[in-house]
């Protein structure tokens, strides 16, 4: 990349090195990696690339041309009303988790400050979600990776305050090279050093905490936890093979985090009250087949683990069908799984 190119120009080559490198959605990552590298949309200017542009151009493109993620270049991604900090350690955000928070926030209807528990939060982009869209809610996000900690508290601290948003360019200044020194980060994005975060961040393991939890004591529980078989995890898209493996692989038939959420974490959730409501707990799937089937998305359940409804049958005991958006896309189903107090027993 060479400076004095005008924008489409610049723009066209960027796509072209994406396309030959097997990049998807080609001509969307070049829009903004020039973006990223030159402050400004290449469709709407005619202004030449600076050699500064120019070189901050060629660094990005070649990352990204390596298969990198998008979100991890950019370093924030948008989620819901809001963006989120990510990068290497982290999952990155999806648009199909945004229909779990809507779905999750919608299960909520008529519970006044709900008491609401993430598990495997990553980036916080599902607690963060119901808490923008719930701020009465009180939010707990667990998270066990050391990696993707430091970014869950990064956002619980910054990204619902808008502090993300108004840094110019990536957050790749702001992290390297000492990477969440908190204080100096939080100064720099000028937040009072005790301000408070928007959801409570705690460091623990879903197949433990669960041990912790009173009987009862929440209204919502919601996760998108790992959910790929063995197998899925020997031929991942290159992008995805970025991401930790922590966040993704689920034991042989994928549903290790399933069962674990299916046996341990009813209890912890309130009966639905005097609607008769069944308890609440969204989760994100694989994608394949309709929830609401023999299988969670493409993964046959155990007949005892079979109590999710599809997302547009919601219980006639909520008043009136849980209504959520007409379609995910191809990486992710959603199961609206609920319980009645007597299937609790039955599990």
């Amino acid at each position: 990349m060479t400076a004095g190119l005008p924008p489409r120009q610049a723009l066209a080559g960027v796509e072209a090195r994406l396309v030959a490198a097997g990049c998807p959605d080609a001509a969307f990552d070049a829009r903004e990696l020039f973006r990223l590298a030159a402050g400004r949309d290449a469709r709407l200017s005619d202004r030449p690339l600076s050699a500064e542009e120019a070189a901050r151009l060629e660094a990005v493109t070649a990352r990204r041309a390596a298969r990198e993620p998008l979100q991890y270049i950019c370093g924030r991604w948008p989620f819901l009303t809001f963006e989120l900090a990510v990068g290497p350690g982290v999952l990155c955000p999806r648009p199909d988790t945004e229909v779990v928070a809507e779905t999750a926030v919608r299960l909520l209807d008529g519970v006044e400050n709900p008491r609401v528990l993430d598990l495997c939060a990553g980036t916080g982009c599902l607690g963060l979600g119901v808490k923008a869209l719930r701020p009465d809610a009180r939010v707990v996000c667990l998270e066990k990776s050391p990696e993707a900690l430091p970014y869950l508290r990064l956002n619980a601290r910054c990204a619902l305050s808008g502090a993300l948003e108004a840094v110019p360019g990536g957050m790749e200044d702001l992290l390297e090279p000492d990477a969440f020194d908190e204080a100096a980060l939080y100064a720099r994005l000028g937040l009072p050093a005790g301000a408070p975060p928007a959801v409570e961040v705690v460091e623990g393991d879903l197949f433990a905490y669960w041990q912790t939890l009173p009987e009862g004591g929440l209204d919502l529980i919601v996760s998108n936890p790992p959910y790929l078989t063995a197998e899925e995890m020997t031929r991942l898209q290159p992008e995805t093979a970025r991401e930790p493996a922590m966040a993704l692989a689920a034991g042989a038939d994928g549903l290790d985090f399933y069962r674990a959420l299916a046996e341990h974490y009813q209890a912890a959730l309130r009966p639905g009250g005097g609607s008769g409501a069944g308890d609440r707990l969204a989760a994100a799937g694989g994608g394949g087949r309709p929830a609401g089937g023999p299988g969670l998305g493409r993964h046959r359940l155990p007949e005892r683990l079979r109590r999710q409804r599809p997302l547009h049958h919601g219980p006639a005991a909520f008043g009136r069908g849980v209504k959520g958006k007409a379609a995910t896309t191809y990486c992710c189903n959603l199961a609206d799984l609920w319980y009645t107090v007597r299937e609790k027993n039955l599990l």
